[in-house]
């Protein structure tokens, strides 16, 4: 067996055996009350009672002493049993007599309402008032800093002085006790909570309406070819000799045929009059001046905020392409001319999956059309991007 078991064995019994043969649930008996008493017998008992004193049935009880009457006072009036005399009641008026009732009153015929066939005149609503409408609220945008926190904090005075802890301006006051140092105000840096960059500036919210093509000029009217008329020459006078017939009147000669220099300019002037061969060249649409720095600017932030590189593979983020394209009067690329003309830094797979990824920013972002001046459409009808998806560029 194990010594711990020996030992706690042994201790129990011991325990068990103490509590049993100790004394220790042994209990002291009550303590008795002890009174002394004297036994007697019935006839001894008999003879004690017997020898108490009884009480005499024969005393007199003596009667009350009687009561003595209350004195009474000289001044109590003498009470009669005469009536009091009744208190004179006024009489009540006689009532007055009745009206006699008025005699009922003919009724009195209810007037009939005019009724005119006549369809009544409906007065024309009153104009409506022209209401200004508010004017509306600018878009949001991020606010761009050059830090980055949890929480925005907003750019502070030019005079304050960055700290990280936010301190008011003190003024040191003479009337003071104590004086008071002065102290500059302080305040944190501007911070925003993301990195805004140059694709979460919003584009215009107006764009200008582009103006209708020109109509085409209307044809010049075929002048009429000129003709030249030659007069007869007179038949000579015959002699006075008396004929029995009067002499013959001769034919007038037929026109002469116009020249051939003549016909030619007639036919030139109508081919020209119907555009077959002239030399005049067709109108084409004004070239305007050339687009300014934030017209181009405008566009190339449309197109970037629409270019999502985040599906592309490594080695495509590292290849820039070139893409050029044609765009319509009304500012839309034309899905036909969209083509890759340039691509550099990966392969031919890396930089067709650019490309794709810019055709798509193009077509997205130019179905509303482009903010660009129709006056200068012939600045921009045909463009050309650089898509840099390393550093999310677009030039």
């Amino acid at each position: 067996m194990n010594t711990g078991q020996i030992i706690s064995g042994a201790g129990h019994i011991g325990l068990i055996g103490w509590l049993l043969f100790g004394g220790s649930l042994r209990t002291d008996p009550l303590p008795l009350d002890v009174m002394q008493v004297t036994a007697v017998t019935s006839e001894e008992y008999a003879d004690i009672v017997s020898g108490a004193a009884q009480p005499s049935d024969t005393e007199e009880i003596a009667p009350p002493a009687p009561l003595e009457s209350p004195a009474v006072p000289q001044d109590t009036p003498d009470l009669t049993s005469e009536a009091d005399p009744a208190p004179d009641t006024p009489q009540p008026d006689p009532a007055p007599e009745a009206a006699p009732d008025p005699a009922p009153q003919p009724p009195v015929p209810a007037e009939q309402a005019e009724v005119s066939d006549e369809a009544p005149v409906i007065e024309p609503p009153s104009e409506d008032m022209a209401a200004l409408r508010p004017d509306p609220s600018l878009r949001p945008v991020p606010r761009p800093a050059e830090r980055v926190a949890p929480q925005q904090v907003a750019p502070p005075e030019p005079d304050t002085q960055v700290d990280d802890v936010v301190r008011e301006e003190a003024v040191p006051d003479e009337a003071a006790e104590t004086p008071r140092e002065e102290a500059e105000s302080t305040a944190p840096e501007a911070a925003a909570t993301e990195i805004v960059t140059e694709a979460e500036q919003p584009a215009p919210s107006k764009s200008v309406r582009p103006r209708s093509r020109p109509n085409r000029p209307a044809p010049a009217p075929e002048p009429a070819p000129e003709t030249q008329t030659a007069e007869a020459e007179p038949a000579p006078q015959p002699d006075p000799a008396p004929q029995p017939k009067p002499a013959p009147q001769p034919e007038p000669e037929p026109e002469p045929a116009a020249p051939a220099a003549d016909t030619a300019g007639i036919e030139d002037a109508l081919a020209a009059a119907l555009g077959g061969t002239s030399d005049t060249p067709t109108p084409s649409a004004p070239a305007g001046p050339p687009l300014t720095a934030g017209e181009k600017e405008g566009m190339r932030l449309a197109v970037q905020s629409c270019w999502n590189i985040g599906a592309l593979s490594s080695e495509a983020l590292a290849t820039v392409v070139t893409v050029a394209f044609e765009l319509t009067e009304d500012a839309r690329p034309i899905d036909g001319t969209i083509r890759m003309i340039d691509a550099t830094g990966g392969s031919s797979g890396a930089a067709k999956q650019a490309y794709e990824a810019a055709r798509r920013a193009i077509i997205r972002c130019g179905a509303r059309g482009f903010a660009l001046p129709v006056e200068k459409y012939a600045s921009w009808r045909n463009v050309e991007l650089v898509f840099n998806p390393e550093s999310k560029r677009i030039k």
